[in-house]
C-alpha cells in the first residue's frame, strides 16, 4: 500500500495577480490545473490514497477535486492547514502525519512531471527515504540544493555552498519501510521546538540524510518543472504538451 501527500496550501504570491483568488495549485497548464495533472498521474500509478494539504481558499480546491474526479474522490482526502498563512511546509506535513503509517510519496504542490518520472521513482532501489534529484550546470539561490556521495544524500538545503552542491531536489520523495516512522518522529520533534512553523520539511530530510538514510534517485532526462513564476507556467505548457 502506498499513499501520496501533496502539499498545496500556499497562495503562490509570486504569481500575483493570477493567484489573487485562485490557489496556485489550481492555475491551469495545458488545459488542466496543476493539481489535476498531479492527481491523474498518482491515480494512474495505483496510489491507494491521496491526501491534499490545502490552505488558501481550500473550499475551491475541494470543489475542484469533486468536479474533476467524481467517484475517484473517495480516494482523495482534503486536509486543511489552518497555519498556511504564517508557516512553511513543515507544518503542512505535520497536518498529514496520520497518512504516514504506510509507505508514501510526498510531493510539492507546484511540481509537474511526466508519468514516466513517477514510475522511475516507484521502481527505485529500496531505501527509507528516496529523494528525487536532477542535475544542471549551475544552481541559484532558489534551488533546493543537494550534496551527494555516490548515490546517498549527505545534505540538502537552499544555503549549501556551490562546492558542495551536486544536484537539486525536484520536490518529490518516496518513504518506504522504516522511513515513514522515522520521518514522522523527526517531524514531531521539530514541530515541538518552537520554530516549526518557519521550517521546510526538507530540514527533516537533511537530518535523516546525516544518518545515511536518504538515497538519491536521478530523474535526469525526464520532463518536469517547478512553478514559481509566470515564466514557469509558460515553460510548463511546453513540457506537458510534449
Amino acid at each position: 500500500m502506498v499513499n501520496a501527500i501533496i502539499l498545496s496550501a500556499g497562495q503562490g504570491k509570486r504569481l500575483l495577480p493570477l493567484t489573487e483568488e485562485c490557489p496556485k495549485c489550481m492555475l491551469h497548464v495545458a488545459g488542466k490545473s496543476i493539481l489535476e495533472w498531479q492527481v491523474q498521474a498518482l491515480l494512474a500509478a495505483q496510489i491507494d490514497k491521496l491526501f491534499i494539504i490545502t490552505g488558501f481558499n481550500s473550499d475551491l480546491v475541494e470543489e475542484h477535486m469533486r468536479d474533476r474526479f467524481g467517484a475517484e474522490h473517495e480516494r482523495i482526502h482534503i486536509v486543511y492547514n489552518p497555519f498556511f498563512s504564517i508557516s512553511d511546509n513543515l507544518a503542512s506535513c505535520w497536518m498529514a502525519r496520520h497518512a504516514m503509517d504506510e509507505d508514501f510519496i510526498l510531493l510539492n504542490g507546484d511540481t509537474l512531471f511526466e508519468p514516466a518520472l513517477l514510475d522511475t521513482v516507484l521502481r527505485s532501489p529500496p531505501a527509507p527515504v528516496t529523494l528525487t534529484v536532477d542535475y544542471k550546470d549551475s544552481y541559484d539561490n532558489d534551488d533546493m540544493r543537494v550534496e551527494l556521495h555516490d548515490s546517498m544524500v549527505k545534505s540538502v538545503g537552499k544555503t549549501l555552498p556551490d562546492e558542495h552542491t551536486n544536484a537539486e531536489s525536484i520536490g518529490l520523495l518516496y518513504f518506504r519501510g522504516e522511513g515513514p516512522a522515522l520521518f514522522r518522529t523527526q517531524l514531531d520533534r521539530q514541530m515541538k521546538q518552537g520554530d516549526g512553523l518557519r521550517l521546510w520539511f526538507l530540514s527533516v530530510v537533511d537530518t535523516l540524510a546525516k544518518q545515511t538514510l536518504v538515497r538519491a534517485c536521478s530523474i535526469n532526462g525526464h520532463r518536469w518543472c517547478e512553478i514559481d513564476f509566470k515564466r514557469d507556467l509558460d515553460n510548463a505548457e511546453k513540457i506537458m504538451l510534449q
